[in-house]
C-alpha cells in the first residue's frame, strides 16, 4: 500500500481552486475566481507559436531556455527598466513564474530555514515554502491590507533566509510604497537576507501610479531574485512561460534543478515569447485600457451595493471586496453566493487572516458578464438584509 510523504499530506488545495471547481457545477455561473484573462494574445504571438510547431521546432532547448529568448529578455529589461542582466548566466526561463518561484526556494532553503511572507499574499507562497522544507512566517497586515515593515523586522530570526514580496499585489491590487521598499532593502542588507520579488503584475498599473523594483536600490541586485512572466503582460497564461533574473550562482543552481524537474519550457511557447517581448507595448497597448474600464465598472457596481465596500485597485485585475458588514466570513459568503446567485469569488481567508472580511474578484471577464455578476450579487446581498 502506498504511503504518501508528510510534505504531500500537509499540502492542501487552495480555496481559489475549490471555488473554481465548485463553479463548474453550474451552467450559468459568473466566475470571478481565477486571474486568467479572457483577452487573447496578439495574433503575431499566436502565429509565432504555430509557426514553431509547423516548422518542427518542438524539441528540447537548453535547460535555462533558448539563448535567443534569454537575450531578448535581457534586452527587454535593459530597454524598459534599465537593468542589465547577462543572458548567459543571470537569466533562466521557467515553466511559468510559479516554477521560477519554486526553483528559487528549492535552491535557497535548507530544512528549517524561515521565509517571511507579508500578508496579503499569493496563495502558493506558503505551500511552496513548506514543499521546500522551509518554514513560512506570515506577517499579518492591517485592516487596509497594508503591512508594517516594523512587523517584518520583528519576525526576523537567525533562521530567516528570505522575504517574499509581491508588488503590485495579488490579491490587494496595491503597489508597495517606495519608502517601504527602501526600508525592506535596508533590512535585507542589515540581516543578510534574500528578497524574492514577484513582479508579474507591474504591467497592469492604473492612473499613472509609479512602480519601481527593489533591484534598483544600490546593493540589492546581488541579493534579489526577480520573478516575472508573460502570463499577465501578454495574456499568455496557458503558454507557461516565466523567467527569473538573479545572481549567476542562483541561476546556475536553478538550471541544474530544471534539468531534473521539467527539462525546459515548451519550445513553441519560447518562440512565441520571443515574438511577444520583441513586440512589447505594441502587442499590449489595448490591454491596460480594457482592464481599466472593467475595474471602474466593477468598483462602481460593488460600491453601490449596501453592506459591501471596496477601494479602487492601483494595479492588477483583482478587487478585494469588504464583506464585514454582512456578518459573514469569507468562505461562508463565497459558498453561499455561489449556491444562491451562481457567482464565484475567492474567500479572502486564502490570503491571510485579516482578509477573512474580504472576498477577491478577478475582473478578467467582459463588461457584460461583470455587470450581470454585480446584479446577482446585489440581489444576493438584499436577501441578507431581510
Amino acid at each position: 500500500m502506498i504511503t504518501l510523504s508528510q510534505t504531500t499530506q500537509a499540502i492542501q488545495p487552495s480555496l481559489t481552486r475549490k471555488l473554481f471547481n465548485m463553479a463548474k457545477e453550474y451552467s450559468d455561473v459568473i466566475d470571478f475566481t481565477l486571474g486568467d484573462p479572457d483577452v487573447h494574445p496578439h495574433q503575431a504571438i499566436k502565429d509565432a507559436g504555430c509557426r514553431a510547431i509547423q516548422e518542427g521546432r518542438t524539441r528540447y532547448s537548453q535547460n535555462a531556455g533558448l539563448l535567443e529568448l534569454r537575450e531578448t529578455i535581457s534586452h527587454y529589461y535593459l530597454e524598459t527598466e534599465g537593468y542589465a542582466y547577462n543572458p548567459q548566466d543571470e537569466i533562466i526561463v521557467t515553466v511559468g513564474a510559479m516554477e521560477g518561484l519554486y526553483l528559487s526556494l528549492l535552491c535557497l532553503l535548507n530544512p528549517g530555514d524561515e521565509v517571511i511572507i507579508p500578508a496579503p499574499y499569493y496563495v502558493n507562497y506558503v505551500q511552496m515554502v513548506s514543499m521546500c522544507q522551509g518554514v513560512p512566517v506570515i506577517v499579518e497586515s492591517s485592516a487596509d491590507l497594508s503591512f508594517d515593515v516594523k512587523d517584518i523586522e520583528s519576525a526576523i530570526t537567525p533562521k530567516t533566509k528570505a522575504i517574499i514580496i509581491n508588488t503590485p499585489s495579488n490579491p490587494s491590487g496595491k503597489i508597495i510604497p517606495w519608502h517601504k521598499v527602501e526600508l525592506l532593502a535596508a533590512l535585507a542588507k542589515k540581516h543578510n537576507l534574500v528578497i524574492i520579488s514577484d513582479e508579474v503584475y507591474k504591467c497592469l498599473i492604473y492612473d499613472g501610479k509609479e512602480f519601481r523594483s527593489i533591484v534598483s536600490i544600490e546593493g540589492m541586485r546581488e541579493r534579489t531574485v526577480l520573478i516575472n512572466s508573460l502570463s499577465k503582460e501578454f495574456c499568455m497564461t496557458g503558454w507557461r512561460v516565466g523567467y527569473v533574473l538573479a545572481p549567476s550562482e542562483l541561476v546556475s543552481a536553478m538550471t541544474k534543478l530544471q534539468e531534473n524537474v521539467a527539462a525546459c519550457t515548451p519550445l513553441p511557447s519560447q518562440y512565441a515569447a520571443i515574438e511577444a517581448l520583441k513586440g512589447g507595448k505594441e502587442y499590449t497597448k489595448n490591454m491596460l485600457s480594457i482592464f481599466n474600464k472593467r475595474r471602474d465598472v466593477l468598483v462602481e457596481g460593488i460600491s453601490s451595493i449596501p453592506l459591501l465596500s471596496c477601494s479602487t485597485p492601483e494595479a492588477t485585475f483583482y478587487l478585494m471586496v469588504n464583506i464585514s458588514a454582512t456578518g459573514m466570513k469569507s468562505e461562508e459568503f463565497a459558498v453561499s453566493l455561489l449556491q444562491h446567485a451562481h457567482v464565484a469569488v475567492v474567500p479572502g481567508i486564502s490570503y491571510g487572516k485579516v482578509c477573512d472580511d474580504y472576498v477577491r474578484m478577478a475582473f478578467t471577464l467582459d463588461e457584460t458578464k461583470i455587470e450581470e455578476g454585480i446584479r446577482r450579487i446585489g440581489l444576493f446581498v438584499k436577501t441578507l438584509q431581510r
